[in-house]
């Protein structure tokens, strides 16, 4: 049971993570478009595509994280679920090419009508897709998604009451993201003539999106009670609470200019909606399919899980480093000298009995997971896993900073 649960927490991670992330991607190329006619649009376009730059590509990564663990982990539910959505989530498809070949095109316009032209393809596509996966998300709510292939309505499936809500939500909250996102770097970066703007717009979008969220509840109450009762009154209350208090204080910090600790409270507050979400569905996937029965094979699940927890060690050090120099200004040719002039802090550990202990919990972790059948022996299993990534990228990070340890 635990070991078919595991991979569904992953993706329900990544989906969180993707939705901070990546909405916020999005939730930029908003605001390109609603300010077109403002002065100063064209220094909002530059700073905007100037700050997401560097990680726009990298937050796409939990997105085929999600599809690629999903695939593999429940087949059965990704099939139904790929089939009966597939005219939203090729819409959504298309719509983060669009996203990327604009952003690309725009290095190469030879003239102010080119770009012009390039940042509303690139900002209407930003619109699109929230909205697309959003719509795709209300048809699985709503159970709409029949467990078969094609066996659901390929478009009352996406195109009803509560998906629309939900797609109008996601695309408000992508902005309320960015809002406050590109706040902060304003105020990093001493942008004195783009910092007030953002913050009236994080504080406008974030009052949209909980006026949305609250109003939307009588809309989907009336298309689907079960799914508004679930949510108010079942195990995923506290998560609906958390993202409501969440985003009280994300308004409160952004209007006290508290904008770091407003980054991670706007974050909070759209994971939680993530997790209520999920909470109220589960174990169901689809109707009639729990987590449990859509799950694969025993030896395909713990590779998974291996395969998860492993590339972990390579790929949250490298995010973590990623979004530490974005979100230092380190990318930024004013700051260089900064750079190459701080000193790295270094730490007297021995890399060589890190890399020894990761080893040895990742041989117990595979061995409990794949020889035992007991729920504690893989609980045992996972938490070894875990403490591999934990010691492999303590090892790593420690031999990149200082080389000299890497020796003793």
């Amino acid at each position: 049971m635990f070991l078919q649960s595991l991979p569904m927490v992953f993706i329900l991670a990544g989906l969180a993570l993707y939705t901070v992330l990546g909405g916020a991607d999005l939730g930029a190329g908003f605001w390109q478009i609603a300010t077109r006619r403002r002065w100063n649009a064209g220094s909002i376009r530059e700073f905007a595509h100037r700050a997401m730059g560097p990680v726009w590509e990298a937050n796409h990564v939990w997105l085929i994280f999600v599809l690629t663990v999903f695939w593999t982990s429940y087949p059965k539910a990704f099939g139904s679920i790929m089939s009966t959505l597939a005219v939203p989530l090729f819409i959504a498809l298309l719509g983060i090419m669009f996203r990327g070949v604009s952003y690309a095109m725009r290095e190469g316009a030879a003239t102010p009508l080119e770009s012009g032209r390039i940042d509303t393809r690139f900002a209407l596509s930003s619109i699109l897709v929230p909205f697309a996966l959003g719509a795709a998300v209300g048809g699985i709510a709503t159970n709409r998604v029949p467990v078969g292939n094609a066996a659901g309505d390929m478009w009352s499936s996406w195109l009803n009451p509560t998906s629309i809500v939900i797609g109008t939500l996601a695309v408000t909250t992508s902005a309320y993201l960015a809002a406050v996102y590109l706040a902060a770097d304003a105020a990093h970066d001493r942008e004195l003539t783009l910092e007030p703007g953002f913050r009236l717009r994080a504080l406008g979008s974030g009052v949209a999106a909980g006026a949305i969220a609250i109003g939307g509840l009588f809309i989907v109450n009336a298309d689907d009670h079960a799914l508004v009762h679930s949510l108010l009154h079942g195990r995923a209350l506290p998560a609906v609470i958390l993202s409501g208090f969440a985003g009280f204080a994300t308004l409160l910090l952004v209007y006290r200019r508290r904008y770091e600790l407003a980054r991670y409270a706007a974050s909070l507050a759209v994971a939680a909606i993530v997790a209520g979400w999920a909470l109220s569905r589960w174990p169901t996937i689809l109707p009639g399919l729990s987590v449990h029965q859509a799950a694969a094979g025993h030896d395909t699940l713990v590779c998974v899980v291996v395969a998860v927890l492993g590339g972990a060690v390579i790929l949250f050090p490298s995010l973590a480093l990623l979004f530490g120099l974005t979100l230092g200004g380190r990318f930024r040719e004013d700051e260089r000298g900064a750079l190459r002039e701080a000193r790295v802090a270094r730490a007297n550990v021995n890399v060589r009995l890190l890399a020894r202990l990761a080893v040895a919990c990742l041989i117990g972790g595979f061995g409990l997971l794949n020889i035992a059948d007991a729920t504690w022996a893989h609980a045992i299993g996972v938490a070894c896993l875990f403490g591999f990534i934990g010691l492999a990228f303590r090892a790593i990070v420690t031999s990149a900073l200082d080389p000299q340890a890497a020796a003793r």
